[in-house]
């Protein structure tokens, strides 16, 4: 663990930091994933987890819950629309704890947030809530030409001051291409093993849903587990109705009660 301070100037240890990212880029893989709440981040700690990324005004409770592993903050797109708001968002979940924000806006905006020594992650490849602009959901490098203008953009985002990347659904030998020849912490979404970073969303690795997306793996099948809690939440209330409408409840055990004296007192005065 490292010795650091926060942005709010408390001490604090964390498992990495920006400076051990740079400086061990291309000797070895770190893995991340997502942690929204305290629970999540506190099992992502325990599993052994290397970074978590969480939406920026979930910082507080993400850090209840791990207070040591590499915490990213995601501002959100459309939550934030203002350069102001952007700057006052990547602000408060430093102060909250985050290490390092994350956003998919313009190159721009990673440079004002850079400027002001801000570990900023950009976002590349797939981005689904500009997926229009590709034409639909898909992979992003699959010719020549749109690898080469792919790897472009890297390149500007790296000369904008970002640190890192949210590299998303790119042919992972395209991928393994651009990360050895930019200094950016390329971390993999569904973009192969040649990331500098293994990620996927914790709900994607636990099978919270039936089906994953196609990029991921289900480690798990949390959404089995959920359906039979909510088939037991069903059978439970029908049967407290049934119970209801018979007379077995409430019973004797779920009624306080009063000794015979006192009663008959009681029924005295109403009389």
């Amino acid at each position: 663990m490292k010795n650091i301070y926060t942005w709010a100037a408390r001490p604090a240890q964390r498992n990495w930091t920006i400076g051990d990212l740079l400086g061990l880029k291309g000797d070895r893989k770190w893995v991340q994933t997502t942690a929204n709440t305290a629970e999540e981040a506190a099992a992502a700690e325990t599993a052994g987890i290397d970074l978590i990324i969480g939406n920026a005004w979930n910082i507080e409770a993400v850090r209840s819950g791990s207070e040591r592993l590499f915490l990213t903050a995601a501002i959100d797109l459309v939550r934030y629309p203002l350069p102001d708001d952007i700057m006052r968002a990547a602000m408060k979940a430093l102060e909250l704890g985050a290490d390092a924000v994350m956003t998919p806006r313009s190159f721009d905006i990673v440079g004002m947030l850079a400027r002001e020594d801000i570990p900023v992650m950009g976002h590349l490849g797939l981005v689904p809530r500009k997926s229009s602009w590709r034409g639909g959901l898909r992979a992003v490098g699959k010719t020549g030409e749109e690898a080469f203008d792919l790897y472009q953009d890297f390149r500007r985002l790296e000369d904008a001051g970002a640190v890192m990347v949210e590299a998303e659904v790119i042919p992972a030998p395209v991928m393994g291409e651009i990360s050895r020849r930019c200094g950016l912490i390329t971390v993999s979404l569904g973009s192969g093993p040649e990331g500098d970073v293994h990620y996927l969303f914790q709900n994607d690795i636990c099978g919270e849903q039936p089906k994953s997306p196609r990029h991921s793996r289900a480690f798990g099948e949390l959404w089995k587990l959920k359906q039979q809690m909510e088939e037991a939440r069903i059978a439970a209330l029908k049967a407290f109705r049934e119970a209801c409408d018979s007379g077995g409840f409430p019973g004797e055990a779920e009624v306080a009660g009063i000794s015979p004296r006192e009663l008959e007192d009681f029924r005295n005065r109403l009389a």
